[in-house]
């Protein structure tokens, strides 16, 4: 896996305040709109939150979709929970007449699930942020940054590329599109280079890597390898500008969809060292509008903007 993670800026208004960016209104809004109706879309909580934060007209009328979902979702939830509840009672009432492992793994299950249900719940009533909140993985949502005729917009894409034109069927068929190699951009990805360009600020990104790569050490005799999450950081922290491709995917009778893939290159040393083979692309700021503004004709100079990449070591830690 590459990049499988991500912790994103959600608050699409930073990248207005930012980077003078305006916000696709009518694109989140129609993305809001959908999950009210029962499309199986996921947004992180973090996005959700923004939305709240934001006291504008635009803003209150995104937030009214954002409570209609909440509401929908909670009648679900509590329906759930009350199902949860009963089986715990029939498990427990088996278990005291006599123990058996089916009656235990059905407790177990259920009080699990109470526990996951009911932390949703407190979650949807205060909208009090977690730190994996912020995270975005193949299938969820985040805002990203695009040009159009010379401006930067903001739009929320899905997180795995579908490109235009392609059966709905691509994402199962190739479900590893969330990541874009640099060196297959005029391959697969040349329906998107050169066309359609995107930058996703981030704080971090996270890697699937073998434990003793991550921890600096050999494998010791008869050590079992064993896979960990690690997070990567830039050391000094700084956010980080991916650069990503994007496309707008339409059928007959489907609602648009909007994705992208963050591009990825061979990896700096450290990155390699901690057990990682690839790794994302950090763009310059100051080369920012000519990624986002490509002219398909000059492919040289785009490789040269992902080759000019922004100057940084990268620090990592197990993620929590």
């Amino acid at each position: 896996l590459v990049c499988y993670s991500a912790r994103v800026w959600s608050d699409y208004r930073r990248y207005v305040r930012e980077y003078g960016a305006d916000l696709s209104i009518s694109d989140f809004h129609d993305l809001l709109w959908s999950r009210t109706q029962g499309a199986k879309v996921s947004i992180p909580p973090a996005l959700d939150a923004a939305v709240a934060a934001d006291q504008s007209p635009d803003g209150r009328r995104l937030w009214a979709l954002v409570e209609q979902y909440h509401a929908q979702l909670q009648v679900t939830l509590k329906e759930d929970l009350v199902k949860q509840q009963e089986r715990l009672a029939t498990a427990e009432h088996s278990l005291e007449r006599k123990v058996t492992k089916t009656a235990s793994e059905s407790r177990r299950i259920a009080q699990s699930k109470i526990t996951a249900i009911s932390e949703r719940l407190e979650g949807l009533s205060n909208l009090s942020l977690q730190a994996g909140d912020t995270r975005i993985f193949p299938g969820s949502y985040a805002p990203v940054m695009v040009g159009r005729e010379g401006h930067r917009k903001v739009l929320p894409m899905r997180y795995q590329c579908r490109p235009a034109g392609k059966p709905a069927s691509y994402d199962t068929q190739f479900p590893g599109t969330y990541n874009a190699r640099l060196d297959n951009l005029q391959g697969f990805w040349r329906g998107q280079f050169g066309y359609t360009h995107g930058v996703v600020v981030t704080s971090a990104f996270f890697e699937n890597v073998p434990l003793h790569m991550a921890e600096g050490r050999a494998l010791a005799p008869g050590e079992t390898p064993k896979t960990v999450v690690v997070e990567f950081k830039a050391d000094p922290p700084q956010e980080l500008l991916l650069a990503c491709l994007w496309s707008r995917w339409s059928a007959d009778g489907e609602n648009d969809l909007v994705s992208f893939a963050l591009i990825t290159d061979e990896p700096p040393p450290e990155v390699a060292a901690a057990g990682h083979d690839r790794c994302v692309v950090p763009l310059r700021p100051e080369n920012l509008d000519a990624w986002l503004n490509p002219d398909p004709r000059g492919v040289q100079g785009l490789y040269a903007i992902l080759r000019d990449r922004q100057p940084m070591r990268f620090g990592h830690q197990l993620a929590a």
